[in-house]
Order: structure tokens, then C-alpha cells, then sequence
């Protein structure tokens, strides 16, 4: 069975972040993941980690101004170097969380710019963020998220991320697999997971419609999870969806569908 990661941006927001480590480990999880940690010092995080044997998996590069309603700077030709200045930020927090692979967010595609320029852009900063964090021991994840949620968000679709990817020809560039955000975007999500294996290295889930826990939509999860299994998925299972009540309610899921 895949191991299964809190996302603490969705999870457990009925306390303040730092306790919502706390919270995730008295739930059972024994990972934890979440958006962006740049607006506490690495130590202080760090310190919460430690203090409940939790694994840091996964965080974002910097994404621009998120309260604003931007969603990532990577495909925007007028932000490299902000860009670029967020992936050596990046890798001071990811070396003192132990954090192994970071996440990057193209972003909504920059009105005024060609489409050639900006998909230009995207694939020069992956290249960039694919070589530094490779240096520093770090994976590069790259996601596909649905237009209904972020209208003209840049990267959509697997087919998109596995042509990109190409186009970077980057080894340490891979795919993190929504399956929320692929369901809405291509369905067929056993089949493209299975074939794209060896480029996946991580998977994020929530049920649809609503982006609950699963159980509270149409995805059947109890197939998914044994399917990876089935396949020898290696790495962790973000749960990044919105509890339909409270978390702690709502964890019945993990049981189940064998989850625990």
C-alpha cells in the first residue's frame, strides 16, 4: 500500500500551521506536505518535524503573489529572475527539512506574451531548477492542474508535462500526478499512471466533484490504491483535498479503503 502524506494546506486548518504537525501525526500520518513554507524559519518547522518523526515530502518552489491569485511564475517571461531566485530559496529550506523533492507550479499563462515565448520560458526555467536541484540532491516535480479550478493555468494535461518534459531533457525533471486534476482534465487515470510510471514521482488525490476525501465522489480509490501497489508506485501519496466536515471526521476514508 503507498504511504500517505498530510497535505497541511488542506488538512487540519482548524489550528495554526505549526500545530498542524502535530495533528498529522496523532492522525497516524508519518509525511507531510504542503504548499509553500517560506513564511516560517527552516529551524522552527524543522524542530515540529523532528518532534514527531515526520518526513517533509513535498513543497512548492515560490509561486508569486498567492493571496493576489497567482499560481505560479515559471511560464511568465517577465519573472526569471524572481524565478530563478526562488529555486536557491528552495533549496536552503529543503536541506534543513530534509525535504527531498520540490514542486514546480507553471502558473496562469501571461496575457500579452506569444505562446511560443512562453512555453519557451517554461522550458528554460525547468532546465535551470532541474540542474540546481539536482546539485543539491533534490527531485524536480512538475504539475498538471484543471481549468475549471485555475482558468488557463499553463500545463494541463500528462500529454503536455510528458512533451515538456522532453523538450527539458532534463533526468531529474518528473511528473506529479494529481488524480483529482487528471480526472477532470483526461480521466483514464490507471492506464496513464501504469505508463507513465518511471516519470511519476509523485501522486496527489482528492475525490471529485467537490475535491473531498475519497468516498464522497466517483473516483474508486480502493482500485487506485491497489493498482499502485500493483504497478510498484514508490513514492508518497499526497491527500490534498478539502474535508467535507472537519479532518479529523472525515478519516474514516483511510480505513476504509485500506489506506491504513
Amino acid at each position: 500500500m503507498p504511504r500517505f502524506a498530510a497535505n497541511l494546506s488542506m488538512l487540519f486548518t482548524e489550528v495554526d500551521f505549526l500545530e498542524r504537525f502535530d495533528a498529522a501525526a496523532v492522525a497516524g500520518f508519518t509525511g507531510v506536505e504542503y504548499l509553500f513554507p517560506y513564511d516560517y524559519p527552516a529551524e522552527v518547522i524543522k524542530a515540529r518535524l523532528d518532534a514527531n518523526q515526520l518526513e517533509q515530502v513535498l513543497f512548492n518552489l515560490p509561486a508569486g503573489d498567492w493571496a493576489s491569485g497567482e499560481r505560479g511564475i515559471a511560464c511568465h517571461p517577465d519573472r526569471v529572475s524572481e524565478f530563478r531566485a526562488g529555486v536557491d530559496q528552495a533549496i536552503a529550506y529543503a536541506q534543513v527539512l530534509g525535504n527531498k523533492q520540490v514542486n514546480c507550479l507553471a502558473g496562469i499563462y501571461p496575457q500579452g506574451h506569444d505562446r511560443a515565448v512562453v512555453e519557451q520560458c517554461f522550458i528554460d526555467n525547468l532546465k535551470y531548477a532541474a540542474e540546481k536541484l539536482a546539485a543539491a540532491g533534490i527531485k524536480l516535480v512538475m504539475e498538471m492542474i484543471n481549468t475549471r479550478d485555475i482558468p488557463d493555468f499553463y500545463l494541463n494535461t500528462t500529454q503536455q508535462a510528458l512533451a515538456i518534459r522532453n523538450q527539458v531533457g532534463s533526468a531529474n525533471l518528473y511528473l506529479q500526478y494529481d488524480i483529482y486534476h487528471m480526472q477532470i482534465m483526461e480521466g483514464d487515470l490507471a492506464r496513464t499512471v501504469e505508463a507513465n510510471l518511471a516519470v511519476i514521482n509523485h501522486v496527489q488525490l482528492a475525490d471529485n466533484p467537490g475535491r473531498h476525501e475519497p468516498g464522497t465522489g466517483e473516483i474508486n480509490y480502493r482500485f487506485l490504491f491497489a493498482h499502485l501497489e500493483r504497478i510498484g508506485y514508490q513514492g508518497w501519496v499526497g491527500c490534498e483535498y478539502k474535508p467535507a466536515t472537519t479532518t479529523a471526521a472525515g478519516l474514516g476514508w483511510m480505513r476504509a479503503h485500506n489506506a491504513t
